[in-house]
C-alpha cells in the first residue's frame, strides 16, 4: 500500500469478528443501489495524545485494545467484515462469509499542525484513508496512524452502497465504547438492524404522481452548464449566536425553524449570488433526508443501511438570492416544507422509482459534476461523530478526507453550539462565497 513517504504502513492485518455471525447474502435495496457507484466514502478524524492516562499500561490509541474492540463490535455489525457481491441476476448484494476487516497501521513524521486548517484534499485522503482501488468489494476499512507530535489520525473507507452516515456513526460509536471500557454506553447504544427488506420496492412498484414535486431521483448535468473540474474546499464557521440569529430571521412568524432549514437557505442565497446567475433562471437545491421515521409503520433508527433519499426545492435565483429577511424567511419555509412532504407514500415512491430505474438499467449511471444552477446540502447536524472516544478522548476534527464535487456543502456540528459549513466550490466562486456568507452572518 504505497502512500508516500510522509506515511509508511507498519503493519496490516484483518479482524474477524470475536464469535461466530450470520454466513449469508444481505440484499441491497434500491436505497442502496442508488448509491453503489459512490464507491468508498473517506472520513478522517484527528485525536490529540491523550496525557494522562489512567496506568503506565494505559497506551494511547492501543491496537491491541482497538482490535480486540472491533472484534466485538463486528458481532453486531457483521455485514462491515464482508464484501460486495452479486446474485444470480446479477444484483448487487452483501456476501458474508466472516472475511473480515483490513486494518492498517501506519506511522508519520508529520503532525498536527501540518494540517491546521484540516481542509478535505486528495492528500489528507492519500495519506490517513486506506486504498481500496484494487479491492472495490471490501465493505470497509480503518487506517490508525500514530503523527510524530503523539497525535493519531484515524482514516475510515467505507463503501456507500452498504451504509449512510447515520448507520457509519452507529457502527463507530459503539466500536469507540467497547474500546472505552463503558459498558454503559455500549448498553445504550441499539444493536443495529439488518432487515434490509424494510426498505425493498412494493410488488408491482408504483410512482405516486406526486412525488417527484419534492423527491429527486437524480442529478442530470447538461453539457453546457456542468462545473469545472477544479474544486477548492473551505471550512467556515458561523457561532451558536449567528445561528440562532438567523433562525429567529428565518421564523417571521412561521414559527420554528430548523437549523438546517435556515442554515440551507443562508448558503443557497449565498452561492447562487456568488456564481452570478441570470435572475429568471431557475435553481434548485437538493438534500438527502432520513426516512426511518416517516415510513408507517417507522422502521428502526438502528436500521443498517442506506435510510436516506433526496428532496429539492427549486425557485427563480431571483428570489433565493434576495437580501430580504422576508424572503430568506420563505426560502427556508420552502425547504421545510419539502421535508414536511415526505411521508410514507413519497418514500415509498421513490423507492419504487428506483426500482424502475434499476429494471431499466438506469439506476448505476456515473456520478458526475452538476450543472451552476445547482446546489447539494448534505446535513451532519446532530450526528453524534464527536462522541466517538476510544478511551483517549474524543476527536479535535473529523470530516471527509476528501471532496472533488463543486457545488457540494456539508453542515456539521462545531464546538460551543457552532455549525460548520464544509463548501466544495470552483476556485472562481469561493472567495465572493466567503465574503457573502460571513457578510450576511455578521448583519444578523
Amino acid at each position: 500500500m504505497g502512500v508516500g513517504e510522509e506515511v509508511k504502513v507498519v503493519e496490516s492485518f484483518v479482524v474477524s469478528p470475536s464469535r461466530e455471525t450470520p454466513r449469508k447474502s444481505l440484499p441491497l435495496s434500491p436505497l442502496d443501489l442508488v448509491l453503489a457507484n459512490r464507491g468508498h466514502t473517506p472520513l478522517v478524524f484527528f485525536y490529540r495524545s491523550c496525557a494522562a492516562a489512567d496506568s503506565e499500561d494505559d497506551i494511547f490509541f492501543d491496537v491491541a485494545r482497538l482490535k480486540a474492540a472491533m472484534a466485538t463490535a463486528l458481532v453486531s455489525f457483521y455485514p462491515l467484515a464482508c464484501r460486495l457481491g452479486v446474485d444470480g441476476d446479477g444484483r448487487a448484494q452483501i456476501d458474508c462469509a466472516e472475511q473480515g476487516l483490513p486494518f492498517f497501521v501506519a506511522q508519520s513524521d508529520l503532525t498536527l499542525d501540518n494540517f491546521i486548517n484540516f481542509k478535505p484534499s486528495p492528500e489528507l485522503r492519500r495519506l490517513f484513508v486506506p486504498r481500496l482501488d484494487d479491492s472495490p468489494s471490501v465493505v470497509c476499512a480503518i487506517q490508525v496512524t500514530f503523527l510524530r507530535c503523539g497525535g493519531a489520525a484515524l482514516g475510515v473507507a467505507v463503501h456507500h452502497a452498504v451504509v449512510d452516515g447515520i448507520s457509519t456513526c452507529h457502527f463507530l460509536r459503539t466500536w469507540a465504547a467497547f474500546s472505552s471500557g463503558d459498558g454503559a454506553a455500549a448498553a445504550a447504544l441499539e444493536p443495529p438492524c439488518h432487515d434490509r427488506t424494510l426498505l425493498r420496492a412494493r410488488s408491482p412498484p408504483i410512482v405516486h404522481p406526486d412525488a417527484l414535486s419534492v423527491f429527486c431521483p437524480k442529478l442530470s448535468p447538461s453539457q453546457s452548464d456542468t462545473m469545472p473540474d477544479a474544486v477548492v474546499n473551505e471550512i467556515f464557521t458561523i457561532s451558536m449566536d449567528q445561528v440562532a440569529a438567523l433562525k429567529r430571521s428565518c421564523s417571521f412568524g412561521r414559527g420554528d425553524i430548523s437549523t438546517f432549514c435556515a442554515m440551507s437557505a443562508l448558503v443557497w442565497r449565498c452561492v447562487c449570488a456568488a456564481r452570478r446567475l441570470q435572475p429568471d433562471a431557475m435553481t434548485r437545491l437538493t438534500f438527502q433526508a432520513n426516512v426511518r421515521r416517516r415510513l408507517r409503520p417507522p422502521i428502526p433508527d438502528s436500521y443498517f443501511g442506506n435510510g436516506i433519499i433526496m428532496l429539492c426545492a427549486t425557485g427563480k435565483v431571483r428570489d433565493i438570492a434576495s437580501e430580504s429577511e422576508e424572503q430568506l424567511a420563505s426560502v427556508a419555509g420552502r425547504i421545510g416544507g419539502a421535508i414536511r412532504r415526505m411521508n410514507d407514500e413519497l418514500v415509498r415512491s421513490a423507492i419504487d422509482y428506483m426500482e424502475l430505474d434499476m429494471a431499466a438499467g438506469l439506476l448505476a449511471t456515473p456520478a458526475g459534476g452538476m450543472s451552476e444552477t445547482e446546489l447539494t446540502v448534505v446535513s451532519w447536524l446532530g450526528m453524534p461523530f464527536y462522541d466517538v472516544d476510544f478511551g483517549w478522548g474524543k476527536p479535535l476534527v473529523m470530516h471527509r478526507a476528501v471532496q472533488q464535487r463543486a457545488g457540494l456543502v456539508y453542515l456539521m456540528d462545531g464546538a460551543g453550539g457552532s455549525v460548520r459549513v464544509l463548501a466544495s466550490m470552483e476556485p472562481a466562486t469561493l472567495n465572493d462565497f466567503r465574503r457573502l456568507l460571513y457578510g450576511n452572518t455578521a448583519k444578523l
